[in-house]
Order: C-alpha cells, then sequence, then structure tokens
C-alpha cells in the first residue's frame, strides 16, 4: 500500500510515528533546499533547520490543517511559507538598495506576454535562466531575452535603476503579490492541469486572460511550478538519519520487537 502525503498530514495530525518520520524523511531535504536557495548565506545552518522543525511541530495548525486528499505540490507550497516565513522572522532580508512596488512593476511590464512575466517573477524566486528555463519549457536564451526587456522596460519606467532591482526586491513583490488576489483568481487545480499538459484549449485561454494582468495568480502559478521540482528531489533521508530529527522533535521511538528485546538490541 503506498503512503500518501495525505496519509502523513493525517498521521501527523494524529501525532504518529509514522507520521513524523515520513515528514522528516521526506521533507528535511525540501526544508535545506529551500534555505539554500532563498538564503544561501545560511545553507550551512544546521540550527536554522532545528528551529524550523520545531517550530513546525509545536504549530502545526497551518502546516498539517487539511483532511482532504489534494496533490502533495499544495502541502508543498504551504511548507514552503512556512519555511520562507520563519526564516525571515529569524533574520530578516535588509531592504534592496532601489525600492520597487508591485503596482511600478505591473505597470512597467504590462507589454509583455504571460510567459514572459513568469520568466521575470522566477527571479524574484531567486532563480536564474537556466532553472526557469526548465520550468517554462523555454530555451534558456528566451528566458535571457524576457528578462532584458523586463530589465530595459523597468530602467526607463524608474528613476532610480539597477539591473537586479527585480531580484533584489523579490520579498516585497511577493508579499505584495500574496494579498492582490481577488474572487476572480484561478485555484491551484487550474494552474495544474497547465503544468501537467490536461488543460483544453478554451479552459487555458479563458485563464490567461485573466492571468496576464493578475501578479497575485503569477505567483501562485510560479510557486506551483516551484513546488513541481521540489516534489520530484531526489534522495528521502535514511531511517538513521532521520533518527535525531525525530529525537529533536520528541517522537517516540520505534518500539522494538520481541526478538530485538530477546536478544537484548
Amino acid at each position: 500500500m503506498i503512503y500518501t502525503c495525505y496519509d502523513m498530514i493525517r498521521d501527523c495530525r494524529e501525532d504518529k510515528r509514522e507520521g513524523w518520520a515520513d515528514f522528516v524523511s521526506r521533507y528535511v531535504p525540501v526544508i535545506r533546499w529551500l534555505i539554500a536557495h532563498y538564503f544561501p548565506s545560511r545553507e550551512n545552518d544546521p540550527a536554522l533547520v532545528e528551529r524550523l522543525l520545531i517550530s513546525l511541530r509545536t504549530s502545526t495548525a497551518n502546516l498539517f490543517d487539511s483532511f482532504d486528499p489534494a496533490p502533495e505540490r499544495h502541502f508543498l507550497l504551504a511548507l514552503r511559507a512556512r519555511v520562507l516565513g520563519e526564516a525571515e522572522r529569524d533574520r530578516a532580508t535588509p531592504p534592496a538598495e532601489y525600492a520597487l512596488d508591485l503596482e511600478t512593476l505591473a505597470e512597467a511590464l504590462a507589454p509583455l506576454t504571460l510567459t514572459e512575466k513568469q520568466a521575470v517573477w522566477l527571479e524574484t524566486m531567486s532563480y536564474d535562466e537556466q532553472p526557469t528555463s526548465r520550468m517554462l519549457k523555454m530555451a534558456p536564451d528566451t528566458a535571457v531575452r524576457a528578462r532584458e526587456r523586463a530589465a530595459e522596460l523597468l530602467r526607463v519606467k524608474m528613476s532610480s535603476w539597477r539591473r537586479s532591482v527585480v531580484a533584489d526586491n523579490g520579498a516585497v513583490l511577493i508579499g505584495a503579490a500574496l494579498k492582490a488576489g481577488t474572487a476572480d483568481c484561478f485555484p491551484a487545480k487550474a494552474f495544474l492541469d497547465i503544468i501537467d499538459g490536461r488543460a483544453t484549449w478554451s479552459n487555458r485561454s479563458q485563464m490567461e486572460r485573466h492571468v496576464n494582468s493578475c501578479w497575485h495568480c503569477i505567483d501562485h502559478f510560479c510557486r506551483l511550478r516551484e513546488a513541481s521540482v521540489l516534489r520530484d528531489l531526489p534522495n528521502p533521508l535514511s531511517a538513521a538519519e532521520a533518527e535525531p530529527y525525530l529525537k529533536l522533535l520528541g517522537v517516540e521511538p520505534e518500539p522494538r520487537s520481541f526478538w530485538k528485546k530477546l536478544r537484548g538490541k
């Protein structure tokens, strides 16, 4: 029987060892990856990982609150938000030298296509052209050209500008986009249907008419593309590697079998 993400969420809510063991094994590597990507100067800070895990363990309401079966990528979005939020609270990212708000970005980049806007938005998420091109299934040169065009549009729009202004203001722009949703915004399933190749032409066309001018949806779309990458990360922790984290979290050790007890192991 396959042990799913839904099973893990249920068991963590019920504080079962099986759930926490699966969470630690599968998602500590994801947490490490997120820290290394978004906070590279803190990549080798094991204490940060430990503080994040303790926070997730002691405040589970937001992360393990769903009993409805849902794609693993939904859970990864929630996990990503918690990891980045906790890391920011632990040590805030300094403000950018040249400020860029979402309204200015939206006005400047209005001429771009939806795909070009995603290429630019992935820059706020610290992705260079190579991973951006893989997530968007485009040639790296196409991603470069989209960002160069965006840079020129922003340079004309802003009084003070530098080439890295989008990446420098990533946290601020993403925070603003998260708050900019409306009743017309699309659910995750609509974006996943496009990412996974299930969307019909008419559904895709209808969605793109809204998303092309909605940076909340563009952010959601890009985060789901990232979640597809996170889902496929290799090398979960072994049982031996996971055990110190389970001990840190106060998860009861696995009961010894009768034969191990008999042998004194």
